[in-house]
């Protein structure tokens, strides 16, 4: 399987975002470069319990973001929280790639249209 990227967005001025913007929020430059946030340490922000979720999601769902930090600037991403952990506030975090963020066969479009995996959160 090749190596999957969790990728955070730089514009030339430095400022990073997650998910990609066509141009950077904070000072309206294009952003031409990626940081792979795939091995880095981040730390819990805040989170919460989703009880009610869509269609093929696993309830109850723990949801965290997590804030990084690479060469100075610090961005923030949203992502499920690995099944049977719990996090805190503070809590350090690392991602860990998910094949299947949710069931293919229970959302309302095509399976071919989507892609299911992604990046979910253990700690550290």
């Amino acid at each position: 399987m090749p190596k999957m990227t969790l990728n955070a967005y730089r514009c030339q001025n430095g400022h990073l975002t997650y998910p990609e913007h066509e141009l950077c929020p904070e000072c309206g430059e294009a952003q031409d470069e990626t940081v792979d946030l795939a091995e880095e340490i981040g730390e819990v922000v805040t989170w919460t319990t989703s009880t009610a979720t869509p269609p093929g999601v696993r309830q109850p769902n723990t949801l965290a973001i997590v804030e990084f930090s690479a060469d100075g600037e610090s961005v923030r991403a949203i992502g499920q929280v690995v099944e049977g952990e719990e996090v805190e506030i503070g809590d350090e975090v690392r991602p860990v790639y998910a094949e299947e963020l949710r069931d293919p066969d229970a959302g309302i479009r095509e399976k071919e249209s989507q892609e299911w995996d992604g990046y979910r959160f253990e700690p550290a």
